[in-house]
């Protein structure tokens, strides 16, 4: 099964409309979102996609993000979510904190950690567990990137988004 896996969108809609477009070629199940979609209408460009997120230090507008998500069948787990899906058991943090990141990643609990925060792609192996950044979905002027996760093959794929 395919993941797509998402952070630091920060409100740009032609780089999430590019984001689609990848995940819907790639035929993911679901969408991985890692936080700082920044504005609650941001998130409404989702809809008809099964999307799980968590909040990142720049959404401030909680309340009428988790609102949004409700209207589009989206969750926002709050500010961590972990999960199983084929055997393979992830623990998503948007990562300000980088104590908490090298903690989760650290523990051994996981199959697969996955942060965003710092707009640096990263797939690195520590230990048994695999540490993933997508990148920033935005680019900020610089490499934009989305990743696709296969569970079957544990495989990262990087897609950029320029």
């Amino acid at each position: 099964m395919k993941i797509g896996i998402i952070s630091d969108t920060h409100d740009n809609p032609e780089n999430i409309n590019k984001a689609k477009i990848v995940f819907d070629e790639q035929r993911v199940a679901y969408l991985v979102h890692l936080g700082d979609y920044v504005a609650p209408f941001i998130l409404r460009m989702f809809d008809g996609m099964t999307l799980h997120g968590i909040f990142g230090n720049n959404d401030g507008d909680r309340v009428r993000l988790l609102g949004v998500a409700k209207d589009i069948g989206a969750i926002i787990h709050g500010d961590f979510y972990n999960f199983e899906d084929d055997g393979v058991s992830f623990a998503c943090y948007h990562g300000t904190e980088q104590s908490i990141t090298s903690a989760l990643v650290k523990s051994g609990s996981y199959d697969v950690v996955l942060c965003g925060h710092t707009h640096e792609a990263v797939e690195e192996q520590i230990g048994k567990t695999l540490f993933v950044n997508p990148g920033t979905a935005h680019g900020f002027g610089k490499r934009a990137s989305v990743v696709v996760f296969d569970t079957e093959t544990r495989k990262v794929e990087f897609i950029d988004l320029n």
